[in-house]
């Protein structure tokens, strides 16, 4: 009777394993699909990060360039609008700080996903 019953409970055992795994690897499915729905990561962001940095570099230094009587335009649509100087570096340097913190944002959230996957990698293996 006693082997009888120990039979039993070790199907059940290895049922109860096999559906902690399968949940386990539909969990690290989700965060792989999560991972691709992102948008493309490993060469953009250094790429953008560059482009950033040139174009920081290159327009700061162009707006300290320009004498304060001279006139600055934005192009807004089709039109040239007349700006102010100061209200131009202004512009610029907030334009900087968003796009600096949105990197520094997907980097974070990049990071946070490769790390759930290994997590979840680990535990499924």
């Amino acid at each position: 009777m006693a082997a009888a019953a120990a039979s039993s409970s070790t199907p059940a055992a290895v049922r109860e394993m096999q559906r902690d795994l399968e949940s386990q690897a539909n969990a690290l499915s989700k965060i792989q699909k999560g991972t691709l729905e992102t948008p493309p990561s490993p060469p953009l962001p250094s790429h953008i990060s560059k482009n950033h940095q040139v174009r920081k570099q290159y327009t700061i230094q162009e707006l300290e360039l320009v004498n304060d009587e001279a006139n600055v335009y934005k192009l807004i649509g089709p039109v040239l609008v007349k700006q102010d100087l100061a209200e131009a570096k202004a512009n610029v340097k907030k334009r900087i700080e968003y796009i600096s913190a949105e990197l520094k944002r997907m980097d974070r959230a990049l990071k946070d996903l490769e790390e759930k996957q290994n997590s979840k990698k680990e535990s499924v293996s």
